[in-house]
Order: C-alpha cells, then sequence, then structure tokens
C-alpha cells in the first residue's frame, strides 16, 4: 500500500532536503519524542535559531516527519512501499535511506503510541443487514417499497470483544447519500495532516 502524500504536506516535507542529513535524523528524533509527550515552542525556536531558518518552516517539517511515520506505521506499510511512497518527494537516494531507517526503528514503537491514544469511542467490527420490500397493502396493491435494515456490531477498547449492537432502517437513497457523505469525509481526514495535532 503506497500513501497518497497532499501538497501540502510535501510542501512542508520539502524543507528536509534544504539541511543536512544529521538535522533530518534530528527532526525524526523530536517528532518521535512530540508524538509521546506533546510539541513544544522553545524546541522549535532554538532549531530555528540554530538553521537561520523561520520556526514555522521547523515546525512544518517536523509535523510533516511526524505525519509520515505515523501514517506509515499506521498502516503498517512495508520497505518498499515506504520507499515508493517517498519517491515522490524527489529526496535524493540517502536521505529516503535516513527517512526508511526512522521509519523501520520506531514504527513498533510509534504504534504502541497511537494505540495508547486512541479513544474509548465504540469501533466497528461488523455488520449485517437484510433488505425488505413491501410490494403490496390494503390500500395500493401494487407497489414496491425497499427498505434496508443494518445491525452494526461495535467493539470498544483493545480487547477485541464485541460490546453492543445497533439497529438502523433506511432506504436505498438515504443510504446512498450517507454513503457519499462518510467517503467525502474520509477524503477530507486523508488530506488534512494537521490533524495530528488534535490527537496529540
Amino acid at each position: 500500500m503506497l500513501l497518497v502524500l497532499s501538497e501540502e504536506h510535501k510542501e512542508h516535507l520539502s524543507f528536509l532536503p534544504k539541511v543536512d542529513v544529521a538535522v533530518v535524523a534530528e527532526f525524526g528524533r523530536i517528532a518521535l519524542e512530540f508524538l509521546r509527550r506533546g510539541t513544544s515552542r522553545k524546541i522549535y525556536e532554538g532549531a530555528a535559531r540554530k538553521l537561520c531558518v523561520p520556526v514555522e518552516m521547523v515546525q512544518h517539517g517536523v509535523e510533516g516527519l511526524m505525519f509520515l511515520m505515523t501514517e506509515s506505521s499506521k498502516h503498517m506499510i512495508s520497505e518498499v512501499d515506504f520507499l515508493d511512497s517517498v519517491l515522490v518527494l524527489g529526496f535524493v537516494e540517502e536521505l529516503n535511506q535516513i527517512l526508511l531507517q526512522l521509519y523501520l526503528q520506531h514504527h513498533s514503537q510509534i504504534r504502541s503510541v497511537l494505540s495508547l491514544l486512541s479513544s474509548d469511542m465504540p469501533a466497528y467490527h461488523n455488520v449485517e443487514w437484510r433488505l425488505d420490500v413491501q410490494l403490496a397493502s390494503r390500500s395500493v396493491r401494487q407497489q414496491a417499497i425497499p427498505m434496508l435494515t443494518l445491525r452494526l456490531l461495535l467493539m470498544r477498547g483493545h480487547d477485541g470483544c464485541t460490546d453492543h449492537s445497533r439497529v438502523l432502517q433506511t432506504d436505498p437513497s438515504t443510504l446512498l447519500h450517507l454513503i457519499s457523505t462518510l467517503e467525502a469525509a474520509l477524503a477530507a481526514m486523508k488530506t488534512k495532516h494537521c490533524a495530528l495535532r488534535m490527537l496529540v
């Protein structure tokens, strides 16, 4: 699976080739530290002073790197897929290898931090459905009214046990509208790598 990086994300990561490889490794360490403990404006300011660049540039670089590492770890992408994903950024091979080593060294640690950040909200486990069609009634002899009944099985927590279920009933046109709205919301979430800051 390849990561699809937004233009904004590519722009934030475009700062990395302008600095030394050791600085990129340090940014990776800072990004991982921020994932564990949260961000600190002082560290951004110190790094910006040393590099003689604006604070926002350093902040965007570290946050972009944090997003790259967390998304890669979340989807457990392979080495080849990771390298193919960063290939579109146009980095030199040495920088790609540094990013790969950061990912390989810390992906299990990142996954454990992300699992701790997950909320106690119910999560999708399975769905059961049934389609009912009313063909006639006392007043109307020939009609076709479809109704879809869904039973969502939800689980809570990390133990994987099914907690409860929700039963929903809808007509097909409302279901299609619901699906398109949810797909649009998912697409919007994938383009906003800044959403990670809300978790931290």
